[in-house]
C-alpha cells in the first residue's frame, strides 16, 4: 500500500480505522467471511462506503495467517450521464492494489425499461449484480465483499417488513441462488456515521451518484428520514434494531414450519442436556 495524498491522519482516525477494524473482524469471525487464500472482489461504487471496506479489509488480512488473501477492487461504470471515473481510478492506481474498471452501458437499459417517474433502484441492482457475479467468476474471485453497514441492514429490515410483508435484512454471508458465488458485507457491525467520519478524515474522492440521486421520495431514503427522528429521539435505536437481528425469538412469530423447527430443535437440546 503506498502512501496517499490528502489530509494528514490524525490520531482520531487512527482511532477510529482501528476500532472499525476490530468490528469488522468480529464479524468476519462470526460468519467465517474470509478463509486463507481466498480471492475477494471489493465492490467499489466510488461512495464512502466502499472506500472504507476496501482500505480495512486491506488492512485486517495483512495480520491474516496461513495463505495470503488475495484483494482485486472491481468498479462498474455504468455510463451514467455526468459520471467521471477518473477520481476512483487515480485513487486506486496511487493506493497499489489490483483494481479493475469494467464499463457496461446499464443506463441506456435502465431509462429505457423503467417509465417515466419510476424508481430505477430496482431494476439498477438486478443488473448491477448480474454483472460483479459475471466479473467475480471471470477474475477468479471466491467471493464478493459489499460495503454494506449497520444502517443499511435497518433500512432494508424495514424496507421488507413495510413494503414487502416479509422479515428479512441483509445477511452478512450469502450464497447466490444460482451457487457460483458468495456475498460478503464485513461492515455489518459498522455504523455508517463513523463509516463518513472516516472517509472524511481519509479525504477519500467521493464519486456521486447522478442516477439514483437525482430521484426523490425514494423508500429507501423515506426510511432513513425515519430512522434519524427515532434515533434523534432514542440513540439506542440503530443498535436496538442490529441486536435485533442477532435476537430472534422463533416461538413468538407467526411462521408455522419456523415454529416447529424451532420446537424440534429445542427437544433435540432438551435431549442432549439429559443424556
Amino acid at each position: 500500500m503506498q502512501s496517499l495524498p490528502g489530509p494528514e491522519r490524525t490520531d482520531a482516525i487512527d482511532r477510529l480505522e482501528a476500532r472499525l477494524c476490530r468490528k469488522m473482524g468480529r464479524t468476519i469471525e462470526t460468519f467465517r467471511l474470509i478463509e486463507p487464500g481466498d480471492r475477494i472482489m471489493v465492490a467499489m461504487s466510488g461512495g464512502k462506503d466502499s472506500y472504507a471496506l476496501l482500505t480495512l479489509l486491506d488492512r485486517f488480512r495483512r495480520r491474516l495467517p496461513g495463505p495470503a488473501v488475495e484483494l482485486i477492487a472491481f468498479h462498474l461504470d455504468q455510463r451514467q450521464p455526468g459520471y467521471d471515473g477518473e477520481p476512483l481510478e487515480r485513487w486506486l492506481e496511487n493506493y497499489g492494489v489490483e483494481f479493475r474498471i469494467h464499463a457496461q452501458d446499464t443506463y441506456s437499459v435502465v431509462s429505457e425499461k423503467v417509465a417515466e417517474g419510476r424508481t430505477y433502484c430496482s431494476l439498477c441492482s438486478r443488473l448491477r449484480r448480474g454483472i460483479l457475479y459475471d466479473q467475480a467468476e471471470a477474475l477468479g474471485c471466491s467471493k464478493i465483499a459489499l460495503g454494506h453497514h449497520r444502517d443499511d441492514a435497518a433500512e432494508t429490515l424495514l424496507l421488507n417488513l413495510f413494503y414487502s410483508g416479509q422479515l428479512k435484512s441483509m445477511p452478512p454471508l450469502l450464497r447466490s441462488d444460482d451457487g457460483r458465488n458468495v456475498v460478503i458485507r464485513p461492515l455489518m457491525q459498522c455504523a455508517e456515521a463513523e463509516i463518513a467520519t472516516y472517509a472524511q478524515g481519509m479525504g477519500f474522492p467521493i464519486l456521486p451518484c447522478n442516477l439514483c440521486g437525482s430521484q426523490e421520495g425514494l423508500k429507501r431514503q423515506r426510511m432513513k428520514q425515519m430512522l434519524s427522528v427515532l434515533t434523534q429521539e432514542n440513540d439506542k435505536v440503530p443498535g436496538n434494531i442490529a441486536a435485533a437481528l442477532a435476537n430472534v425469538r422463533p416461538s413468538h412469530l407467526h411462521q408455522p414450519e419456523l415454529y416447529q423447527a424451532w420446537r424440534d430443535f429445542r427437544s433435540v437440546e432438551s435431549d442432549v442436556v439429559e443424556a
